[in-house]
């Protein structure tokens, strides 16, 4: 018998589906299925085209002669070639989160505070609060905790800048990668984006910068950082900090332009400004537009806007292992473990994963900028619970895809199994496998499927 978050004591030993043939056989299945090794993912190119790329941009950055990052609509952020590019050296490669992901096990032995959490991965400490700055607060989609983190890292803290995506003010509906070395840009940069971005293709930035820099982005993109570190050890002095904020996954810019025609917005081209959350927590959807000099507006809720945008998620945000920032020294994310009364002001859920994530929060806390209550592991499982049910889905989901031959993700170290005996129903096992050997056939995942200029 092992703990399970959330639900107590739980039989989770592989030898205990012998009582229960359906699940015996399931787990004889997925020994077979685990000897197979996913030989088709051997290049940035078989990442692409099988449908495993995060768009997190780091090939753009490690392979700047070979890469630069486009918007591929139907998919989200994506690799392409230059003209004249050179050949793969394979450091892109090496350092690309879409084929896989390593345990980012950081648990100090001396440290009875740190833990390995078998969902939550790496945890210094456990914090609820909000911005202590009443504007940030209220613009921030939860809080305004990040971002007045990142302007008190410029401002008090000795960072040189702070790496991140923002909003196109071209295009609003795109998105791009920015680096902000002053509190109002970062504050202009304030809130969601729930769409395509690729802020590691901008790490250069980051590398040139004359001191430390914070990095800010998904949890695949921070994965993705701490694997171009060992690609280039220049950029190891050079990354101060990374924050990670909980993620859902990445619906794709069809998506997005789904939405716009749905409120409205035959053009997107008309669209001035694009927002998806803040201003009260958890904030709406809001779009401007002008039409023939007449300015126009749509507002949506959050639940309105997100239920309509996850159905255009990118095939690998469904297989992906680390919605929570694992490999970050800080994770930000939702605390929903109450019913909200109306659109009120924003809390935050945050995790130290490293003691110098906890460093920076305490000073952080001590300076002014941030209102902190402690708390433990528990405050996650409350306000999470649907990112449990995501991990023990996951397996199911690459069980499926070893089964059928399909290219997959290979994970080491995250325990994935043990969720899907203890935290889904039947119903629910099933679907995790049949449901995923659908969507092979549907979405051609055995097949490499041409996304960009790539060839």
């Amino acid at each position: 018998m092992q703990d399970v978050p959330l639900l107590g004591r739980r039989p989770l030993h592989v030898a205990d589906a012998a009582e229960t043939p359906s699940l015996a056989l399931s787990v004889t299945l997925a020994g077979e299925a685990n000897k197979r090794k996913n030989m088709q993912l051997k290049s940035i190119e078989d990442v692409v085209d099988y449908q495993q790329c995060t768009g997190c941009g780091v090939c753009a950055y490690i392979e700047a002669e070979r890469y630069e990052m486009v918007d591929e609509p139907a998919y989200g952020r994506r690799p392409s070639l230059k003209p004249n590019a050179v050949k793969e050296t394979g450091e892109a490669f090496r350092a690309c989160p879409g084929k896989g992901l390593v345990y980012p096990s950081r648990k100090d032995p001396l440290d009875e505070t740190s833990q390995d959490h078998p969902c939550w991965g790496p945890i210094t400490s456990v914090y609820e609060g909000h911005a202590r700055a009443e504007d940030l607060r209220w613009v921030g989609s939860s809080g305004g905790v990040i971002t007045a983190l990142a302007a008190a890292c410029v401002e008090k803290f000795g960072i040189t800048g702070v790496l991140h995506a923002a909003m196109d003010e071209n295009r609003p509906y795109l998105n791009k990668t920015v680096y902000s070395k002053t509190t109002d840009q970062i504050k202009k940069a304030a809130g969601s984006r729930y769409s395509p971005a690729s802020p590691c293709d901008g790490l250069s930035s980051v590398e040139a910068a004359k001191g430390q820099s914070v990095f800010i982005g998904k949890p695949c993109d921070v994965a993705a950082v701490r694997m171009a570190v060992a690609e280039n050890p220049a950029l190891t002095e050079k990354i101060g900090l990374t924050i990670a904020f909980f993620c859902a996954g990445v619906p794709s810019t069809d998506g997005l332009l789904s939405l716009l025609k749905k409120s409205g917005i035959e053009n997107p081209e008309d669209l001035e400004h694009l927002k998806y959350r803040g201003c009260g927590w958890p904030g709406k959807w809001e779009a401007k537009w002008s039409v023939n000099g007449e300015t126009k507006a749509a507002s949506l809720t959050y639940d309105e806007s997100w239920g309509y945008l996850e159905a255009f998620r990118q095939w690998r945000c469904r297989v992906c292992v680390d919605h929570s920032g694992e490999f970050a020294d800080i994770s930000v994310g939702d605390p929903w473990y109450r019913e909200l009364t109306g659109n009120e002001k924003g809390s935050s859920l945050i995790i130290a994963r490293t003691g110098r994530g906890n460093d920076f929060l305490k000073k952080a806390i001590a300076a002014g900028t941030l209102n902190l209550e402690p708390a433990d592991a528990t405050l996650i499982d409350r306000s999470q619970p649907n990112l449990i049910k995501s991990r023990g889905q996951l397996w199911g989901r690459l069980f499926a895809l070893k089964l059928m031959r399909a290219p997959f993700p290979k994970y080491e170290g995250f325990a994935m199994f043990r969720f899907w005996w203890a935290v889904l129903t039947m119903k629910e096992k099933i679907q995790s496998i049949g449901g995923t050997i659908k969507r092979i056939f549907r979405k051609n995942l055995r097949k490499r499927s041409r996304q960009n200029v790539m060839s």
